[in-house]
């Protein structure tokens, strides 16, 4: 099994991860990784940390000897450029949409900046590196991960017409990661309407993983089911409110005949469907092809034009502390839901095949796919 840790502060010294459970022998680089922290950065209607101060880098310290995982934990650490959290006044006016009261009546503290520099999104920094790591296992089975926006401060793309290959070709070169030109002219004006007006916008991203093979997963157990882990982690990341597998909360609206995907089956091709509407999974398995999820994530809570609330320490009313804020971060939380998406499968992968080596995981997963296919 994979397990990790995270730690660190947004204005401390540095983010750190401790990955354990990634087979011995996986050719693993800095660069993957950092690519993947450059692409969290991105996006239009970001503040200007992320194309400033904060210039992601990732240092391996454990794990790899000659550029190859030996089977120990891997440590994975992310300098910060601005550390200045001894020297940050404190916060006294929790901020609504945080975590800020809750989290100082539950640790005793009146001063959330305790609080708000764990609970802020700069973690999501080192569940991406992660991630990588986790993005490099899969590749070596031919699975991929990727994410576009198909809804931001209330305009929708349809991008439905397209391959996921074209998408995934689009999105990568748009600014708000969306597959569909016209949908993010109008995104982008919304977001401009929204900085104006000292306000944020929310949206929904679809992350895909495609070659996902098929018995991923149990349905023995709650625990085991795939769907309630890969959606728990989903909604874990900050500002999550909402998760979606396949057709989400439309399944309510359709016939059981509109909705199930039909199954087929050809000689040299083995099982298959049409359509994808269950999002790849059924029963807490994964089904075989592409695995869909969607995640709605709120408008951003720290408005430039601050909210009302109550100070900790003298219960008078005031508006709320003004932290660094984007006008909207929804295409870097796809890419943080592409790797929280790529660990549960490839925690997935160790959990059905097994193997201590890249060598012996292949051989188990080789010899399980030809199983499917004599099937």
């Amino acid at each position: 099994m994979l397990r990790y840790l995270t730690a660190g502060e947004s204005h401390g010294l540095c983010l750190t991860a401790i990955l354990e459970g990634v087979p011995s022998g996986l050719k693993l680089e800095p660069g993957s990784v950092d690519r993947e922290l450059k692409r969290r950065q991105l996006g239009y209607g970001r503040g200007a940390r992320m194309t400033s101060i904060e210039v992601d880098r990732v240092e391996i310290l454990s794990g790899l000897r000659f550029g190859r995982t030996i089977g120990s934990p891997i440590t994975l650490r992310i300098p910060n450029r601005d550390q200045s959290i001894e020297k940050l006044p404190p916060v006294t006016r929790p901020r609504p949409g945080h975590a800020d009261l809750g989290g100082a009546l539950k640790y005793n503290t009146l001063d959330a900046r305790n609080i708000l520099e764990r609970a802020s999104a700069r973690e999501t920094a080192a569940r991406v590196a992660v991630g990588a790591v986790a993005k490099r296992l899969l590749s070596e089975f031919g699975v991929e991960c990727f994410s576009h926006v198909v809804r931001l401060g209330g305009v929708d793309a349809k991008p439905q017409a397209l391959s996921f290959q074209r998408i995934r070709s689009r999105a990568e070169v748009s600014p708000l990661r969306c597959a569909d030109a016209r949908a993010e002219e109008r995104m982008i004006r919304a977001i401009d309407r929204a900085k104006r007006a000292g306000d944020t916008v929310g949206g929904t991203v679809e992350v895909v993983a495609l070659n996902v093979p098929p018995g991923l997963g149990s349905h023995v157990h709650y625990d085991r089911k795939l769907d309630g882990r890969i959606a728990g982690a989903l909604m874990s990341i900050q500002a999550i409110k909402a998760v979606e597998i396949g057709e989400g909360v439309n399944v309510s609206n359709l016939f059981g005949s509109q909705l199930h995907d039909q199954i087929y089956y050809s000689k040299g091709k083995g099982f298959y469907r049409k359509t994808h509407r269950a999002g790849g999974l059924e029963g807490g398995i994964t089904i075989g092809g592409p695995l869909i999820a969607r995640i709605h994530m709120k408008p951003l809570s720290t408005l430039r034009k601050p909210m009302m609330s109550v100070d900790l320490e003298t219960k008078k009313p005031f508006q709320a502390t003004v932290e660094r804020s984007d006008v909207s971060a929804v295409p870097a939380a796809g890419v943080v839901a592409e790797g929280v998406l790529a660990f549960e499968l490839a925690n997935a992968f160790l959990e059905k095949f097994g193997g201590d080596s890249l060598g012996e995981l292949k051989r188990n997963v080789q010899g399980y796919l030809r199983q499917v296919e004599r099937f």
